[in-house]
């Protein structure tokens, strides 16, 4: 059985790749394409982890993922930032706002879904 994964994604190339990549897998996926519309998705559907862009319209990803924080029913959920921002010290910026990893852009197709299930509760 697979994972319930939201993806917020404003790229629509990006968004899909990613979204054939996990169904290929076996996952199923929701989507927004901003941080406002994320965050209500994600309350509303208690997906299983987000995988989210930092740089969206409406509420970037690290305030979208702070109000996700502040949910109880979101509070153990895995939130992975999949961002092209993976320069020294971003990283740690990124741990430090509420994420608890992330997927640096491009996306490698091979490896993509095996890292994203590597945040999954075992």
């Amino acid at each position: 059985m697979g994972a319930k994964i939201l993806l917020i994604e404003d790229n629509p190339t990006n968004l899909s790749l990613m979204e054939y990549l996990l169904r290929a897998f076996g996952h199923t996926t929701i989507s927004a394409t901003d941080g406002a519309s994320g965050v209500a998705l994600a309350a509303k559907e208690r997906p299983d982890i987000v995988l989210m862009d930092l740089y969206l319209p409406t509420l970037d990803g690290f305030e979208a993922a702070q109000q996700m924080r502040a949910l109880a029913t979101l509070k153990h959920v895995p939130i992975v930032a999949v961002t092209a921002s993976a320069l020294v010290g971003d990283r740690d910026k990124i741990l430090a706002r509420g994420f608890d990893g992330y997927i640096a852009k491009p996306i490698t197709p091979e490896t993509f879904v095996s890292q994203v299930e590597s945040f999954l509760p075992k």
